[in-house]
């Protein structure tokens, strides 16, 4: 008896695990390289917080959303977040919006990051993009800086693809350029490189100094997975 009902119980506790992964859609991805790989410009104990706090709450928030509504479960983050509109109660909208949002831009802002000593330089057909829609690499990079330091409180500045040209822009809070409905019709683009402005990216090396902090971030941009992402 005691045998029969020790396994039963661990079939209902498989199962309960099992039901439990289906619901949990997101993880939080790996970073792919130490905490401290872009020292000196991006501080360890930024990106530790950055990455399992601040995403990690986002993932949080963002599969109790899709936990709650059968339309939105299996989802990609891609669809969940580049259709809101297709989520007709404004409050779970809200929820997917800022944390699929999140989830989707840190995962991209990780990706875009490398070690200074290996963060190359744009390929040539990227370099030939970025002449032809801002006349260098150098004016692009000023007109990033101004897109950054002018969004007004948290959000992101991008460089994206639009229309067969490419283009900087800024979105509020953990808005994408890929939000249709969401964003304005002259921010919609395909994200080629991002970068973060929320002050928990920042605040604990570069305090109120967001010029110092978007200037290193060159440092350590990856421009071979943004030369990929041309196109």
């Amino acid at each position: 008896m005691k045998a029969g009902v020790l396994a039963t119980g661990s079939v209902l506790v498989s199962a309960k695990i099992a039901n439990a992964q289906e619901v949990i859609a997101f993880k939080l991805p790996d970073l792919g390289y130490p905490l401290d790989a872009m020292e000196p410009h991006i501080d360890a104990t930024t990106m530790g917080i950055h990455h399992g706090k601040h995403h990690a709450a986002y993932i949080t928030n963002l599969n109790t959303a899709v936990a709650s509504s059968d339309d939105l479960k299996g989802k990609t983050i891609e669809a969940l977040v580049g259709d809101l509109g297709a989520i007709k109660d404004a409050k779970l909208m809200a929820t997917v919006r800022n944390n699929g949002g999140g989830h989707w831009n840190h995962t991209f802002f990780w990706d875009s990051l490398s070690p200074a000593a290996r963060s190359g330089k744009p390929s040539d057909d990227l370099t030939a993009a970025i002449n032809a829609s801002f006349g260098s690499v150098v004016k692009m990079k000023e007109a990033f800086a101004v897109a950054a330091m002018t969004r007004f409180g948290s959000g992101w500045a991008w460089l994206i693809e639009k229309d067969g040209k490419l283009a900087i822009t800024s979105t509020p809070n953990q808005d994408a350029p890929m939000m249709k409905g969401m964003v304005p019709d002259t921010e919609i683009g395909k994200p080629l490189l991002g970068v973060d402005v929320w002050e928990h990216a920042y605040y604990l090396k570069y305090q109120n100094k967001r010029a110092d902090y978007v200037a290193a971030f060159w440092n350590v941009v990856d421009w071979s997975a943004v030369s990929k992402r041309l196109g």
